[in-house]
This record gives structure tokens, C-alpha cells and sequence, in this order.
């Protein structure tokens, strides 16, 4: 009798998972991210020493993104409304003037003679502090009616600015902006000038490299405060301040803080358009100027075309915004654009106006979340185009954002 011996059942096995594949996306987020970085680096040397003008319109955009970030974190993260972001660039603005500026200078002026840096500081610290005096109205209220309570801090800084000229100097001439300077180098012009490529590195390169430095700092404060635990305290009173309460979030504090935090940002912003102007005037009237009811709207124009919540998104709103603006005003000066516009027609602001207040109904109607969210849709297809794409075609809303 034969035997048959059937050999052992091989157990079945599963394969181990493949490795995932690394995400190409991060390295060319990566890459993109060095070359735009080594770009804004050598901007200066890009544009060269014919340039100025356009390195001018570059850093009025950094000013823009320095503003836009404190207010999207207020309103887009926070879900707070305000239009007091000029009157806080006013501030700024005074405050370093104040700081800075030299006892000697004038008779008619204060100036307690800080350092420059001392001084920036003391200006961000002092808006932070008039944000936090205002706590007990920005701790209670929420959507339209801190919107219309904080307009009025616009009208109240044009009436100081008018009334208080020892410290802004008044409407008729201003005072000038003390020159930054940092371990005695100075942000000015200077004879000989250092050079990088053959361009001289005047006033207006140092400037750039200051903002710059200003905006990278500003910029990564934000995504560190969203990210954290103030981030997601900040969403939480947004999205449901009862449930924000039985989590243990207190409200009104929050809300203060978020206010307080933002019109911190605004006061640097308004440093930024003090040196940049290389003048402190305040506003004739509310309409229009530097700290008008005009840069109120374009502020919030910035936090929506980017997407409200959204840094990078504060950043891109803040090119498209202020960018466009400066633009046609450097258009019209050098190649003689709106030359034949008459009282009432078509101007530089005009047209601004114009196009980025388009760009607001679009985003609206057909991308709330802005910028920011086109950008997500694009890196998403990217990421996985086989995903089915959902019933609003990927179309986000400004809740959504985290970034």
C-alpha cells in the first residue's frame, strides 16, 4: 500500500503593503518655495539700480501682507469684524515717530530719541495695548455691530491725528519718519554704499531687505498661533460659542485676545508705512489717505480675495490688493497712464478699485474661500486625481480653512 504524502498547505501570506511612494508635492512645495524665496532675496539685484520704483511697489504689497495676516486672523479665524485696521496703522505709525524720534528736532514735536528697534516694538506693544483697551467692546460683540463699533476708532484716530500735532504734526506738513537703524547700520542712503552684484544697496534695498524680514516674521507668528492651541480656541468661539464654553474656552477672553493680537499686526504695519512714506501726516479726511475709511475696505478686501482665515491666503490677497493699486499709480508716473483722465474719471485708484472690487464679487459668487481654497483645489487634484471630486466640485467654504 502506497502512501501518498500531499505536502503541507502553504500558508497563505499577504503581500506587505508597498511602500507609499513619497509624495512628490512636498518637494516641489519645497523647491517652490526655496526659488521664491532666493527670488524675493534678490530683488534688488533683479530689478537693479533702475528699479526703485518697482522695489517700491513691492514692499508697499509687504506692508499690505503684514496688515492683511492680523486681519484674517481676527475675522477669518476668530470670526471677528473689524474696520479699525487704519486707525491702528496710524498709531504705528505715531508711536515710532514718537519713540524715535529726536528731542532736538523740533520744539513743536515729542521725541524721546529710542532706538529704532526699541521703538518698533514700543509702537507694536503700544497698538496691542489700545486693542486691549478696547476689549471690553471686542469681548462682547461679534459680527456686524463690532464691525460698526470699530469704525468708529477710524474717526477717532482722525480727530487725534488732527487735534494732537505735537505727536503727528498735524495735517498741514507731518513730521518726519526717523531713519531705522539696526547695531548703528543704517537703513539710509550712504556714501560709499555696499554692493551685491554690482547694485548699490541704498535706502530703498535696505528697506526691502526690513520688510521683507518684518513680513517673513509676521508670517510665520501666524501659522504658529493657527496651528496651536490658540488656533483652534480662536475656531472654536467662530464656529460655536456655547459649545466653546462647555469645553472650557473662555469667550470673551479669547475674543479680546484675538483682537488685541491683530491690531499688534496692524501697528507694525503701520511702522512699515511710516518708513516707507519716510513721513507721518495723518488724514485730512476719512474718505481718503493713508489711514482712511479707503484702507479699512481695502484691508478686508485682502482677507477675502485670499480666503478668509488663510495666511499664505492674507499674502496673495495683499499682492492682488495693494499690488494692483501701486501698479497703475506707477504706471500712470512713468509711462503716462490715465493722462487724459478728467476730475472724476478714470484714475490709478480708480481702476484699482475697480478690479480688485470685482475680484471680491467673483470670489463670492464662485469661490468663497478664495484664494486660499483654489490653491488647496489644485494641490488636491494634484495630490490624488483619481479621487472623485465632491457634489460642489471641490468648492470650499471660508469655515474650512486651517491654514
Amino acid at each position: 500500500m502506497s502512501e501518498t504524502l500531499t505536502p503541507p498547505a502553504t500558508p497563505t501570506t499577504t503581500p506587505p503593503p508597498a511602500p507609499a511612494s513619497t509624495p512628490g508635492r512636498n518637494w516641489l512645495k519645497i523647491v517652490a518655495t526655496a526659488v521664491f524665496l532666493v527670488v524675493l532675496l534678490l530683488l534688488p539685484v533683479i530689478v537693479g539700480n533702475g528699479g526703485v520704483a518697482y522695489l517700491k511697489l513691492a514692499q508697499y504689497i509687504l506692508i499690505g501682507a503684514v496688515g492683511g495676516i492680523g486681519l484674517t486672523l481676527l475675522v477669518g479665524q476668530a470670526g471677528q469684524l473689524s474696520l479699525a485696521h487704519p486707525f491702528f496703522l496710524l498709531v504705528g505709525a505715531v508711536g515710532y515717530a514718537v519713540l524715535a524720534g529726536d528731542p532736538e528736532e523740533s520744539d513743536d514735536l515729542v521725541g524721546l530719541g529710542l532706538p529704532p528697534l526699541v521703538a518698533v516694538i514700543g509702537a507694536i506693544v503700544l497698538c496691542g495695548l489700545v486693542g486691549l483697551a478696547f476689549a471690553p467692546v471686542a469681548g462682547r460683540l461679534r459680527g456686524i455691530y463690532l464691525g460698526v463699533a470699530s469704525l468708529s476708532l477710524v474717526f477717532l484716530g482722525l480727530w487725534l491725528g488732527q487735534s494732537l500735532d505735537m505727536f503727528s504734526g498735524g495735517t498741514s506738513s507731518g513730521r518726519n519718519a526717523p531713519v531705522f537703524a539696526l547695531f548703528g547700520f543704517e537703513f539710509a542712503n550712504s556714501t560709499p554704499a555696499p554692493t551685491i552684484a554690482g547694485v548699490a544697496i541704498q535706502k530703498q534695498q535696505r528697506l526691502w531687505y526690513l520688510f521683507l524680514a518684518f513680513a517673513l516674521m509676521s508670517y510665520f507668528l501666524a501659522r504658529g498661533a493657527v496651528n496651536s492651541r490658540i488656533g483652534r480656541s480662536w475656531r472654536a468661539v467662530r464656529d460655536n460659542e456655547a459649545a466653546a464654553t462647555s469645553m472650557g474656552v473662555h469667550v470673551t477672553r479669547v475674543k479680546a485676545g484675538a483682537f488685541v493680537i491683530s491690531s499688534a499686526f496692524a501697528g507694525l504695519a503701520g511702522v512699515m508705512t511710516a518708513l516707507w512714506l519716510d513721513l507721518v501726516k495723518p488724514d485730512e479726511n476719512e474718505f481718503t489717505g493713508t489711514y482712511s475709511l479707503t484702507v479699512a475696505i481695502a484691508f478686508l478686501a485682502v482677507v477675502i480675495i485670499g480666503g478668509l482665515g488663510s495666511v499664505p491666503g492674507a499674502v496673495v490677497g495683499a499682492t492682488l490688493v495693494f499690488g494692483l493699486q501701486q501698479f497703475f499709480l506707477l504706471g500712470s508716473q512713468q509711462f503716462g497712464w490715465f493722462a487724459d483722465a478728467q476730475f472724476g474719471g478714470f484714475s490709478a485708484v480708480v481702476v484699482s478699485a475697480f478690479v480688485y472690487g470685482s475680484a471680491i464679487v467673483l470670489v463670492i459668487l464662485f469661490e468663497p474661500g478664495g484664494m486660499a481654497a483654489i490653491g488647496r483645489r489644485l494641490l488636491g487634484r494634484r495630490r490624488s486625481p483619481d479621487v472623485p471630486s465632491t457634489d460642489d466640485g471641490g468648492r470650499t467654504t471660508p469655515r474650512e480653512d486651517r491654514s
